[in-house]
Parts: structure tokens; sequence; C-alpha cells
């Protein structure tokens, strides 16, 4: 069966906003039952100048030194990154990190949770002197104006403490004891205040490679010329509490409200005490950016992520710019006329077309 009109199915995307997860989850627990979430449920400090943590699962070839656990982008592909075994329900996470130089590299250290909330803070090799902060809400990824910037001197030179601060009240960051930036539930985007059990990632993708969309190398500043590298990204340490307690965290609903969030053999918010961080110091935000999806390198999932087998897997600026034929498979899925066609990407995407006067349900 060819679906020779699939433009005005895209074109859909357009007329609903392409409102879709920025990256992938194994399991959604706002559309099914998921295992429980294994809970840090305490403070705990993390020094990588000692070697590796048991506590953490690696993706690529990290390495460890004096200088901590290193990430680095030699070749195209490389992408390596350090992620949490265990979930922090609301908490602090400082980080203490020197960012990788070059044209197209991204640093990135990120609270992400299996609805797809997430707290960000990306670096670019290409800017010596800022850090920009970022974050989602159930995936969804419209408007393009949660990105800001932020002053941090010498970022790919020397080693700086950034802070992240999350309460179901307010989420701050820090750059060396310095708030920079304050959000709140009022102030977020409608319904995308990230409120939900967070993995930590910590690592390095190449955001200009030369075959990524040009969005995306654009953000990054341009193309990586990896005969110029290799780039490498080190952190030294990882201090966190953990504001809840107990063994793992579940939801007991799919609302994705953090009252639906329970805790086994302990308390939401049971670690909470008076030391999370005033916001009253928190300046203005004036400098915002756009930054693109999906993302790859350190939003993938780890040793569990398998690429989903689920279209278009996006080509260029977005799906709606593909005018070639495309097929239906017979298997439930959308396909391009060749692999060669596509830039891989890992996108989910559900929505209801209309096409040829009836409603088709397409899992793209």
């Amino acid at each position: 069966m060819q679906i020779s009109r699939l433009g005005a199915v895209l074109g859909l995307f357009s007329y609903f906003g392409l409102a879709t997860a920025q990256t992938y989850t194994s399991c959604d627990p706002l559309d099914k039952t998921c295992p429980a979430d294994t809970a840090l449920g305490k403070s705990a400090s993390y020094d990588f100048t000692s070697g590796s943590s048991s506590a953490f699962e690696a993706t690529g070839t990290p390495t460890y030194s004096d200088d901590g656990v290193a990430f680095t982008v030699a070749k195209e592909g490389d992408a390596p990154l350090i992620q949490s075994k265990w979930y922090i329900m609301f908490g602090r996470v400082e980080y203490v990190i020197k960012a990788a130089p070059g044209t197209g590299i991204v640093s990135s250290a990120v609270l992400q949770s299996d609805d797809l909330d997430e707290i960000d803070l990306e670096w670019l090799g290409g800017n010596d002197n800022e850090v920009q902060s970022n974050y989602f809400g159930k995936g969804e990824t419209t408007p393009d104006n949660r990105g800001a910037t932020h002053s941090v001197a010498n970022c790919h030179d020397e080693f700086h403490t950034y802070t992240v601060d999350w309460t179901s009240e307010q989420l701050v960051w820090q750059i060396d004891g310095k708030t920079v930036r304050v959000l709140t539930p009022e102030t977020a985007n409608a319904n995308q205040y990230p409120q939900t059990p967070m993995v930590v990632k910590v690592g390095i993708w190449a955001g200009g490679d030369p075959n990524n969309a040009q969005g995306t190398i654009d953000w990054a500043g341009g193309e990586t010329n990896y005969s110029a590298g290799p780039y490498t990204m080190y952190m030294k340490s990882l201090e966190v509490t953990d504001y809840s307690t107990g063994s793992s965290y579940s939801y007991s609903n799919k609302s994705g409200l953090w009252e639906s969030i329970t805790s086994d053999g302990g308390k939401i918010n049971g670690n909470i005490g008076a030391d999370t961080i005033s916001s009253q110091s928190a300046p203005t935000i004036t400098a915002t950016v756009s930054i693109p999806i999906p993302w790859p390198g350190t939003h993938r999932e780890t040793s569990s992520y398998v690429t989903p087998d689920v279209w278009p897997w996006v080509t260029g600026t977005g799906a709606a710019a593909y005018t070639g034929t495309w097929s239906y498979s017979g298997s439930g899925q959308i396909q391009p006329p060749s692999a060669a066609s596509v830039i891989f990407l890992p996108v989910y995407i559900s929505l209801l077309a209309v096409c040829a006067g009836f409603i088709i349900p397409l899992r793209l």
C-alpha cells in the first residue's frame, strides 16, 4: 500500500505542533505500568579521581585519572557517558566539571525521568565562557523558549562547581555557589515543570557531526573537525542528596504529578531540610537560546537503550521537510524509501492523522 499524500499527513505536525518526546524511554509510566525506580534515598559523594563507581553504568569508553572521569570524542560516533543506577525524587546535585573544547562538541550534565522530565546543563566547545541551562516536562519540546545562557569564565580550562537544587516548589541552577536561574511551576511552560524521579547522566557528544541535522550543527557552533581532536570533558566529583527516602519510587497513576509518586519504605520529601537553596538572589534571565531536538549523545538510554522500531526517523530539519515517496510496511509502520535518505535519531511520536477522509492511528 502506497501513501502518496503523506504530505497532508505530515502537515499535521505543524498544525498540532511537534510536541514529541525528545528522547526514547524504555517504559513510559504515563502510558503503562513500569518497574519501580531504584531510589538513592540518602546523600552520597562520588570522587572520580579515585576511579569508577559501581553506582554508575557506562556507555562508550570513559577513562579515569587524577582529573576524574574523562569523556572523550576522538572520532565520529563517540558519545561516552555515565548514568546513575539510582533515581532521586527531588534533590540537590553538585557536579565539579571541566567542559570540553572543540567546535561542535557538547558536554552535558542531565537529570532525566522515565516520563521524560529533564533538567539540563550544556557546554558548547566553541565557547569557553558560557553554559546553557534547560528543562523539559513529559518530553514536550514546544514552545522552544526554555533554554537560557549563563556566563562562566574559562569553563574549558578550569573546573567549576555546577549545582542543581530541585524541589516541588522551585528549580535552582548555580555556578560556583552563585544562583544564575530559578524556575517554579508557575513560571515553567504549562504542565512542564520537572517533578518525577530522575537519574543522573553525564557525558559528551558531537553536536557538530556533519551527519546531524543542520539545526543541531548550527546550535552546536558548527561542524566538528575530528582531526583536530581528541576533545575531552572531565568530571572530578559528584555530590548528591535525594530529598526523598526509601528503596524505590513508583508511579501510582498516569498523571505525571509529583503527588502521584510513592516511596517503598520511605517518604517523598522525607529528607528535605532547611538547607535548600534560596531563590531570592535569582537574576532575571536576559539571554535565551533555542536548543534543537531530538537529542543524541547523553540523552540516550545507556545499557537498556535500544533504537525503537518506529518511524519517521527525522530527516534534515524535520519530517515535514521530506517530500519523497514513503510506503506502508503492513506491520503498522510508515517506512522511507531507503535508510540512506534519513538521519537516524531516537524519536518517538504518537499522533492521529487524518488522511483520505478517515482517521489512521499512526505509531511513528
